[in-house]
């Protein structure tokens, strides 16, 4: 399944953006439905008292990811350029950052999930790891094991992974642009058209190749649609160019349907939508009772993100009913899962998510990349 920036929201007392925590949160929860619809003994005797229901959670529920994409795509652009300007920062030490904000916690949620596999893997074999090595291991911590063909430690392993390299391209394109010889205005174009550029490449193209479902090139598309919803939202002809943004995907579409696509295309004209809305001051969530519920929810994503599966994997081992006829039993044991995956998001936030972002290892390590890069 932001990256980090995907789930991280600013601190409560400065203005938020309570429509996108609401989108990330509702993303999560169904990720988190969609995992217990596909894993283990109770999602076996939940599909025998509903079984549409439990389909719908399998065969729907992933493409909850789209969701994050794209507001992983807008997020990170408003980082990189809050108001459209060239890229600001070093590009080591920004990409450094984001893998130290993305790895620490991951690798804790790995550790985790491992301790608890040893833990049911009597009763779960068939969802826990066959065989851990110390090359699975160094993949993992350095986002790699998707492209190596290592089987994943645990599950959203590889979102996490393609998150850092969609990042990377991301602010490899936009660094491109601040270093060409050109007015400064042109500069500023030239970022979100090379963007644009390689987010039809990767919807007309890289995204119909299954092969490349390793590498930021297929997810770039999402990615890339909630990049621009960002910059098209601070130009004046804002609606001609979402139009022009819908049209290409249309034709993405047209070429090969893709529910995804569909998606995402529909998560990035809402968040187009609702963020004129924010910055004409009418959020629509702001002066509601719920407000910070839906902040506390969009704040813990990510953590939740990470830490359900083995939630799900201790919840699972304790019930023991596979028989059909303890299928209100097996909804019940689901529905516990759910709201202990939740419980377990707020400490793994407060000690391992949130120190993390605060960490700064290691900042003599952009002094060894190239001259050009720390320019």
């Amino acid at each position: 399944m932001s990256s980090a920036d995907t789930f991280k929201t600013p601190h409560p007392k400065i203005q938020r953006l309570l429509h996108v925590d609401a989108m990330k949160a509702l993303a999560a929860q169904v990720i988190v439905l969609h995992h217990l619809s596909a894993y283990g003994p109770i999602s076996e005797s939940v599909r025998a008292v509903l079984p549409q229901l439990m389909d719908a959670l399998y065969h729907y529920g992933r493409m909850a990811v789209q969701v994050f994409l794209v507001l992983g795509g807008f997020l990170s652009a408003r980082a990189l350029s809050a108001q459209g300007q060239l890229l600001e920062g070093r590009l080591p030490e920004l990409l450094w950052r984001r893998y130290q904000r993305l790895v620490l916690p991951f690798m804790a949620a790995v550790a985790i999930t491992l301790l608890v596999s040893a833990l049911v893997a009597h009763w779960l074999p068939e969802l826990v790891p066959a065989s851990i090595s110390l090359p699975q291991l160094l993949a993992h911590a350095t986002l790699l094991h998707g492209v190596l063909g290592y089987e994943s430690l645990t599950v959203g392993a590889w979102y996490v992974a393609i998150d850092l390299q969609l990042f990377a391209l991301l602010m490899a394109l936009l660094w491109v642009a601040r270093q060409l010889a050109l007015p400064r205005a042109w500069r500023r174009v030239i970022g979100p058209v090379l963007v644009m550029g390689l987010t039809l490449a990767s919807l007309w193209l890289f995204n119909r190749i299954a092969a490349l479902d390793s590498w930021a090139l297929y997810f770039f598309g999402a990615y890339g649609l909630g990049a621009m919803v960002h910059w098209l939202g601070l130009i004046r002809h804002r609606r001609l160019g979402l139009a022009l943004l819908t049209g290409v995907v249309l034709l993405a579409l047209a070429m090969e349907f893709r529910e995804r696509l569909a998606l995402a295309l529909l998560t990035a004209l809402l968040l187009a939508g609702l963020q004129q809305r924010f910055q004409r001051g009418r959020c629509l969530l702001a002066d509601r009772p719920s407000a910070p519920l839906i902040a506390h929810l969009g704040t813990h994503s990510f953590a939740l993100f990470l830490v359900h599966f083995p939630i799900c994997l201790l919840v699972n081992a304790l019930f023991e009913h596979r028989d059909p006829e303890h299928g209100w039993q097996a909804l019940l044991a689901l529905l516990c899962a759910w709201g202990l995956s939740n419980m377990a998001a707020l400490p793994f936030y407060r000690w391992v998510e949130a120190p993390a972002g605060r960490l700064r290892l290691l900042p003599w390590l952009a002094r060894w990349l190239p001259k050009a890069l720390r320019a």
